[in-house]
Formats: structure tokens, C-alpha cells, sequence
């Protein structure tokens, strides 16, 4: 019984000085601020001129490259691979033949698709001529036709089947990976070759908020590559997102045209070098300068003579960077306060440190 009592002595002491200790410390921060705002001192700050400077907005991003094209190809029959007419690292253009599966059950099936399809046609003739003389009805005639018309669409199938033996490229590339053997038995979906077209490549990187906004597809591009740093290469913005990604950046694609040795592989890192004309110059504060956030357009301006700070609005342009552009509110060779503000306040004395 006394233990317990003596541990709640020993609590209620131990809040009573944590208590103490953080009334003590409210009392001395509001001292200091109503130190402050009834002038009896001043509050040091840092600032900086403001400057009509010249707009640079130029920047590079570094990317990775990928394929322009990039297939993987399926069978789309059931079959035992007969013929490779390819191997990795292969050149192919858009028709050439890589693979061949084995037709012989194809080719019963057509064949059959066929005999079916002839049958019809001669059933069709029968009827059409059956029903001129009033042999049958309307109706069987209808029949007839639609067997027919069924018997064909099957061949058709068939067909296509047969000439799907043939596995044939839908792009110029190079093969990166063939998946079968000969001999293999395949099935519907599965996969053959991988083909990748790298004589144009897309350099994907991301932009910021501020860059993105003078983008717009079709801007030429200047591309370099750590791996060639002697050669240059050209492109194209051609994707720009229109919403940005969980990091607040704007995913970019710029089509790249490769060099006739094709040097430029997917997968390498680039740069992209984004150039735009020459911008007027125009006032710049640093943005550490707006009392809260730039979308405030609330800074703080030094009154030179009477050393105080004055709270002023501003209109406020592009963001450049630590910069940010001031279109109304401030002139040349005045001074604004870029550290201290949330101790400053209307008229509140100031010490500049330099």
C-alpha cells in the first residue's frame, strides 16, 4: 500500500515539474514576440537586391532509351516447329519468314474446309434451281444460302490457319530472343521471338512543373550519349503527360533517329538537352523571399532609411528555378527580406545581415 502510494507522489511530481517547465517556456516565447511587435528591437534578417536579370530557360535530363517498336510474337496455332530461318541478333523486314510450324494437320483441315465448302455450292445451285420451278420453298432456298455462306467463312478460316504455318515479321528489327527449337511442340499463345526496332528509339525522362510548361510535341531536341560523346544525335518531343506521376514529374517521350551503324541500343542512358529562344529580360527575387508560398504573393521590403520591413503585394510569374519572376509590385534596386519573415510583421524593425 505505501509503494503504491509513493509511485503516485512520484507521478504527480513529475507532471507537475514537466508542467512548470512548459508554462515556463510559453511565457519567455510570448515575451519574445511581443518584444518584437511593439518595436523595442529589431529582428535580423537576410536579403537581396531586386535585379532585372535575363531569363535562361534552358535545361538538360538524363533518360534511358527504348525500342520504338517492340513485339513479342505468339503462335497462333497448335503444331511442332518444322523450319527456324532466323537466329538471334538476326535483321529481319517486315514479311520475312522466321519460323515455320508443321501444316500436315492444317492442310487435312483445309481440305476438308474445302470439300465442305465445294458440297454447299452445288446444294445452293440445286435449290436456287428447284425453287424456279416451285420445288422448294423460300425458306430452304434461305437455308441453303446461309450453309453455303458458313461453308466459306470456315475455309477462310482454314485457310488463314494454313498461312499462319508460316511464322512472318510485321516490323523491320532484330531478333533479341527466339524462345523455340526445332521440334518443339507449341501451342496457341505461346511465345516465338522477341523483335525490337532500334533504328528510332524514344529517350524517356521526366520534367518538372516548370519545365513541362514550355514544352510542346514536336520541339527539336539535341540528344546525347555518355557511351558516343563524340557523336550528336537528333529528336522530337512526340509524349508529353498530362497528369504527373507520384513524384510530381511529368513523364516525356522524344523520339530519337539512331545513326546507320544503329549505335544507340535500348536500354543506355541519354541526355536530352532542351533549348529555347532567347527571353527578354525581366525582375527575379530569390523564392525564399515570399512570406509563406510563392502562390502568397506576399513579400517582405526593406525600408532603408527607417530600417523596417514592409509587407507588400506582388504578382508573381514564372517559377525559375530558386528564382521566381515578378511581374507587378517590386522595382529595380529595391530590397526584399529572403529569411526571418515569420518574425516580422508590419513596420517591424530589422537588422540586415550580410
Amino acid at each position: 500500500m505505501k509503494r503504491t502510494i509513493t509511485i503516485i507522489v512520484v507521478v504527480i511530481v513529475v507532471l507537475a515539474a514537466i508542467g512548470y517547465v512548459l508554462n515556463n517556456n510559453k511565457k519567455k516565447a510570448q515575451e519574445t514576440t511581443d518584444f518584437i511587435a511593439k518595436g523595442s528591437g529589431s529582428v535580423a534578417v537576410k536579403a537581396a537586391n531586386v535585379e532585372r536579370k535575363e531569363i535562361d530557360l534552358d535545361f538538360t535530363v538524363n533518360g534511358t532509351f527504348a525500342p520504338n517498336q517492340e513485339l513479342n510474337f505468339s503462335a497462333e496455332n497448335s503444331g511442332r516447329v518444322s523450319k527456324i530461318y532466323v537466329e538471334e541478333g538476326s535483321r529481319v523486314s517486315k514479311g520475312t519468314i522466321l519460323a515455320r510450324i508443321d501444316a500436315e494437320i492444317l492442310d487435312t483441315d483445309r481440305e476438308t474446309a474445302e470439300a465442305t465448302y465445294q458440297n454447299a455450292v452445288r446444294d445452293l445451285q440445286r435449290y436456287e434451281s428447284s425453287f424456279a420451278t416451285g420445288g422448294v420453298t423460300q425458306q430452304q432456298l434461305d437455308q441453303a444460302r446461309l450453309n453455303a455462306q458458313n461453308a466459306k467463312l470456315r475455309l477462310q478460316q482454314q485457310q488463314k490457319k494454313l498461312n499462319d504455318a508460316n511464322i512472318r515479321s510485321s516490323i523491320n528489327g532484330i531478333v533479341n530472343k527466339k524462345m523455340i527449337e526445332v521440334g518443339a511442340v507449341v501451342a496457341p499463345g505461346t511465345q516465338l521471338f522477341e523483335l525490337v526496332d532500334v533504328s528510332k528509339l524514344k529517350l524517356k525522362v521526366n520534367v518538372n512543373e516548370n519545365q513541362v510548361a514550355n514544352l510542346k510535341i514536336g520541339d527539336a531536341v539535341q540528344i546525347l550519349s555518355s557511351v558516343f560523346p563524340d557523336e550528336k544525335f537528333s529528336g522530337k518531343v512526340t509524349f508529353i503527360a498530362a497528369k504527373a506521376d507520384e513524384t510530381l514529374n511529368f513523364p516525356i517521350e522524344v523520339e530519337v533517329t539512331n545513326n546507320v551503324k544503329n549505335s544507340l541500343r535500348a536500354g543506355m542512358y541519354g541526355t536530352a538537352v532542351f533549348k529555347f529562344p532567347k527571353q527578354a529580360p525581366a525582375i527575379l527575387i530569390p523564392r525564399t523571399s515570399f512570406a509563406g508560398s510563392v502562390s502568397s504573393n506576399e513579400v517582405y521590403v526593406l525600408n532603408k532609411e527607417k530600417n523596417i520591413a514592409e509587407l507588400r503585394k506582388v504578382i508573381s510569374g514564372r517559377i525559375l528555378g530558386e528564382n521566381v519572376e515578378i511581374l507587378d509590385g517590386l522595382k529595380e534596386g529595391e530590397t526584399v527580406i529572403t529569411s526571418g519573415q515569420i518574425n516580422l510583421s508590419e513596420g517591424t524593425p530589422v537588422t540586415v545581415i550580410k
